[in-house]
């Protein structure tokens, strides 16, 4: 058994963004040089996730409006009492989940049609981690 581990790190431009993370992936499993395993992709922060979805801007735009929707910001959480202000941030990295294990066969991530990574952040424009594991033989 093979294992690598990866750190990333993101400063993204927005506050609100998703980046597109499948080839960042795909280049941690050509490293290792396995043909049958799985990659774990981890957003190592409580405002930020990770999700996969296809790549297509307006699909991209509908999920943002849906996490507003859901978690819109506000400024009356209870988080905020502490100082913070990103109390809508931490409710939509929910929406997202912090990570996704995705299959490797024959030496390549085994995704769907249509299916790429990406990295959810939702309080941005400010140094966050993002794990990657890959493991298998």
């Amino acid at each position: 058994m093979k294992w690598h581990t990866e750190y990333h790190w993101f400063n993204t431009r927005n506050k609100r963004e998703f980046v597109n993370i499948t080839d960042l992936v795909r280049k941690a499993v050509r490293k290792v040089e396995i043909q049958e395993g799985m990659v774990l992709v981890s957003a190592m922060h409580i405002t930020a996730g990770v999700f996969v979805n296809d790549e297509e801007e307006g699909l991209k735009a509908d999920l943002m409006d849906w996490a507003e929707e859901l978690a819109p910001f506000k400024s009356d959480y209870r988080h905020h009492y502490t100082g913070e202000t990103n109390g809508d941030a931490h409710l939509k990295s929910i929406l997202f989940h912090h990570e996704v294990i995705v299959p490797v066969t024959d030496g390549k991530l085994d995704l769907g049609p249509w299916q790429e990574i990406f990295y959810a952040e939702f309080d941005g424009q400010r140094r966050k981690r993002l794990l990657i594991k890959v493991m298998g033989e």
